[in-house]
């Protein structure tokens, strides 16, 4: 069984980062969870949405996270490939992944 998880990301390029930061923080006035050096989290509903600085990347992205039981194989069963060198997935059990358009999604291990 796959189900959506708690995190969205939105990965920004660096000339873009501080101005979106602002419009989620000021405009939508969302709450602030974390602020860390390259990433600002915030309340959203029952969901963390991640703004992520991204050094070398010329446009945005948006990634999705997936609670499993199995992440190997719900890897299998959405018949997607295998991404995980896109960023460490240090304590987390799972995958990062794609869908057909290239949503980034991570596989994770349900907690």
């Amino acid at each position: 069984m796959i189900e959506p998880g708690k995190n969205i990301a939105i990965k920004v390029p660096q000339h873009k980062w501080a101005e979106t930061v602002a419009f989620y923080r000021d405009r939508v006035c969302l709450e602030v969870t974390k602020e860390l050096s390259d990433s600002v989290a915030f309340s959203f509903g029952n969901m963390t949405l991640w703004v992520d600085r991204v050094e070398r990347q010329s446009q945005t992205d948006v990634w999705l996270e997936l609670f499993t039981d199995d992440p190997d194989q719900a890897l299998q069963k959405l018949q997607s490939p295998n991404r995980d060198a896109l960023e460490p997935l240090d304590d987390v059990n799972g995958h990062w992944t794609s869908d057909p358009a290239g949503v980034v999604l991570l596989l994770a291990q349900n907690e």
